[in-house]
């Protein structure tokens, strides 16, 4: 390599090597030992208490829902294997348009404050709380974007799991492989993995939604 070229490779890797450094300094480790592992717990915590509030809530009023993204992964994946379940920070439900008022007033009722932005339907857990820990709402029989294949399901007919009411697994696996973004893929593959879905599936979806399925099944590691 010319020297030239060379000085440059090096200048280069001086500067990766230098902001990798700063951005390391810019990370204070504030918490450790069992402050931090308080912290992780409550964490995850607190998904859990949003998440059985919300069903409270719409239960007491007679409103159907569905629980659905990760907390539904989770169920589901609980039954066959507990070392497979992943956290998720998400609440994310289904609703009836036509029940979205009744909706809106039963949350309200124990403190959640529904907002509408950038054409997401949500209610954020408090008036302090951030978009984060809000709870995202999609409606059956709608799509969640023009571009996507097949609508949110409907919600008729759902899975009572102790005190989480989740879509069936089939319309739960249509429903990832429509949406189809990184963690939809991730919450796919932890099915895969402890074999709550195969390729057996395959023939169930229509070809855009089976041509995602077997990607995932023949390029588990991306």
């Amino acid at each position: 390599m010319p020297r030239r070229e060379s000085a440059g490779w090096e200048h280069a890797n001086k500067v990766l090597v230098e902001l990798r450094s700063g951005l390391m300094d810019m990370v204070q480790i504030r918490y450790t030992g069992d402050a931090l592992w308080e912290r992780i717990e409550r964490a995850v915590e607190k998904v859990k208490d949003r998440m059985r509030r919300v069903a409270q809530a719409l239960d007491a009023g007679g409103i159907p829902y569905a629980i659905v993204g990760g907390n539904a992964v989770q169920v589901w994946v609980a039954q066959v294997d507990e070392s497979a379940v992943r956290n998720t920070k998400d609440v994310d439900i289904i609703l009836k348009r036509d029940d979205l008022t009744a909706a809106v007033d039963a949350l309200e009722r124990v403190g959640f404050i529904f907002r509408r932005a950038a054409g997401v339907t949500m209610f954020l857990d408090g008036p302090d709380a951030k978009a984060r820990d809000a709870v995202r709402v999609v409606f059956a029989g709608e799509k969640v974007r023009r571009e996507y294949v097949e609508a949110v399901p409907e919600i008729d007919d759902c899975e009572q799991i102790e005190e989480i009411r989740t879509l069936p697994l089939e319309s739960l696996v249509r429903m990832k492989l429509t949406s189809f973004r990184r963690k939809d893929q991730v919450h796919l593959l932890d099915m895969l993995d402890v074999g709550l879905i195969d390729a057996t599936w395959l023939v169930r979806f229509q070809p855009e939604l089976r041509r995602r399925l077997q990607e995932l099944i023949d390029n588990p590691d991306g």
